[in-house]
Order: structure tokens, then C-alpha cells, then sequence
């Protein structure tokens, strides 16, 4: 016990500090990409099923646009802890299409990347097109991308809807996780007031209630004109963008909004690792298996709203 409590504190030190310095996040952010791995053991259990009679909202999960989460890879958890709930998780590996999305009830894209370059846009003006239409007929839409690479090939799409991508790696040093983790995460509670209300964050019951997330590698967003900043972040908050040489403020963006469009609507999140579990070096838990965190529930809260069990 004593050796794995080490190991978990090396870790914890080496990611820190790797995470902590301007000059080294980007590298970083492959180091920790490399060593990450789905948490094997970690299998989500839901105490009440949204769908258990016979609907079963159809939620496509996509593999067509070099994502580096699929449900059967680094986003098993996800699809495991959906389809718990009720939801028929399936992929999607054909181009963005009205015929490819019309059975779908919910569209996921997580850390997608351009084909060739990672960082060039990974959709094409046809298919940002496609997927704006059917949201506005009642579609929804979670979109989830981290910083740069990812973040630049999602922008396109996230355009489309009016959402501006940072890009780059956002810090928040007045709401950083605990002590010894990397200063990349980012708590956001009830306590410090960076949690407000939305129907995603009151759920169902009391039970549903959101108190706090952790965000772990992520950038910042602005939503459109009447979206609500789920995540909001601190007025300390920064961006840093290390090819471009820059450090800005993040204050008044957010890493996660949600909003309607025509009769559908919309989630974007900033980081893809607090929607599954995954391993650091085989020891340091990272998203909802974490402890002491909430992004489990807010996982399903997001999806009833979607699907409008909620709001």
C-alpha cells in the first residue's frame, strides 16, 4: 500500500510540475495523452435508469473523423455508463449526412482531429452544415474537444453554432485541483460559486444535484448569444497558447455551455477526460473515477437534457 501511495505521489509531482511551467504544457499534454489508459476496473453503475421501459434513445458515438475517443476505446466508460442508463450507444463511421443522421438521438464528437494534420479542420463545410441543420430540427448535439490539436479541428464546427474555441490550454490558479495534482485541473463547486443553476446542474431529484466537477486538460469557450456557461470560469483564469507565444485571460469563458438551436440543442465541453476514466502511469485516476467529483452524474445530467428529460 505504502508503494502504490509513492507511486501515485511521484506521478502526481511529475505531472504537476510537467503542467505547471508556460514553455512545456503542449508536450506535456502528450506525455499525459501517451500514458493514459481506460481504468479497466472502473465500471459505472446508474441507481435509477432514465429509459427502462421500451425507448431507447439512439446516442452515435463518432469514429469517422480520427477521434481519439471511441465507445469502444477510451470512451468505454461513457458508452458503458449510457447505456446503463438506457441509452443505445452505437458509432457512427460514415461522413456527417442528413440520410448518416436521421436515426440519431443524440450526435457525440470527442477530440476529433483533421486528417493528414491533426490540427486542420476535421469536418467539412458540408458536414458542419449537415449537423446544424439537424440539431435545428431537433437534434442534439454533445461536442467535446480539448486544446490544440483537437481543439483547432473541432473550431469549425463549433463555429457553425457560434461558439468560440480557445485552442489553447486554459489554467484557473484560484480553482486548481488538490494539492499535488497537475495545475491544469480546475475545480469548479458549489462552494467557490462556479456552479449556477441550470436544469444540467439540478438534475431530476436532489440526488442529481451537481456540487462539483473537475475538469482535467481543457481550453475555454464562448457560447452564443443566450447560451449558459455551465462551467464558468475564474477571473484568473488564462489561456496559453505555447506555439503562438501567448498568455491571455480566460475570464468570462467557460469549459462547458449548453443552449438551444430551433428545436434542438446543444452541449460543447472543453475536456474530453472528465466524460470517462482513465489511468496515469497505471495509479492516478482521471475523470469520473476520481473521487471527490461529480462528472459522473453530470455525464447523465447532460444527456437527459438532451434528451429532454430535463428543462
Amino acid at each position: 500500500m505504502q508503494s502504490v501511495r509513492h507511486a501515485e505521489r511521484l506521478v502526481r509531482v511529475v505531472l504537476g510540475l510537467a503542467l505547471a511551467f508556460p514553455p512545456f504544457p503542449a508536450r506535456a499534454a502528450q506525455r499525459l495523452n501517451t500514458g493514459q489508459e481506460v481504468d479497466s476496473g472502473y465500471h459505472p453503475t446508474v441507481a435509477r435508469p432514465a429509459y427502462d421501459g421500451e425507448q431507447h434513445p439512439v446516442v452515435l458515438v463518432d469514429e469517422a473523423h480520427r477521434e481519439a475517443y471511441t465507445a469502444t476505446g477510451r470512451y468505454r466508460p461513457f458508452a458503458e455508463l449510457l447505456t446503463r442508463d438506457g441509452y443505445r450507444v452505437k458509432p457512427n463511421r460514415a461522413p456527417f449526412q442528413k440520410e448518416s443522421l436521421a436515426a440519431a438521438d443524440v450526435l457525440v464528437i470527442a477530440d476529433p482531429l483533421g486528417a493528414g494534420t491533426p490540427s486542420h479542420p476535421a469536418f467539412s463545410p458540408a458536414e458542419c452544415d449537415a449537423v446544424y441543420d439537424w440539431v435545428q430540427k431537433g437534434g442534439a448535439l454533445l461536442l467535446i474537444a480539448g486544446p490544440a490539436p483537437a481543439g483547432q479541428a473541432a473550431a469549425n464546427l463549433a463555429k457553425r453554432f457560434g461558439v468560440e474555441m480557445s485552442q489553447g490550454e486554459t489554467f484557473d490558479p484560484e480553482h486548481s485541483g488538490a494539492a499535488d495534482t497537475p495545475t491544469a485541473w480546475i475545480t469548479f463547486s458549489r462552494k467557490s460559486h462556479l456552479l449556477r443553476d441550470h436544469p444540467i446542474l439540478i438534475g431530476r431529484e436532489v440526488s442529481e444535484g451537481i456540487e462539483t466537477v473537475v475538469t482535467f486538460h481543457g481550453q475555454s469557450l464562448k457560447g452564443p448569444e443566450g447560451s449558459t456557461a455551465l462551467l464558468p470560469l475564474g477571473d484568473a483564469a488564462r489561456d496559453q497558447h505555447v506555439n503562438e507565444g501567448t498568455d491571455l485571460s480566460a475570464a468570462g469563458r467557460a469549459q462547458g455551455i449548453a443552449f438551444e438551436l430551433g428545436k434542438g440543442r446543444v452541449v460543447v465541453l472543453a475536456d474530453p477526460a472528465m466524460a470517462t476514466a482513465q489511468l496515469v502511469a497505471g495509479t492516478l485516476k482521471v475523470g469520473m473515477n476520481r473521487p471527490g467529483n461529480d462528472d459522473r452524474q453530470l455525464v447523465l445530467n447532460v444527456l437527459h437534457w438532451l434528451t429532454r428529460l430535463l428543462g
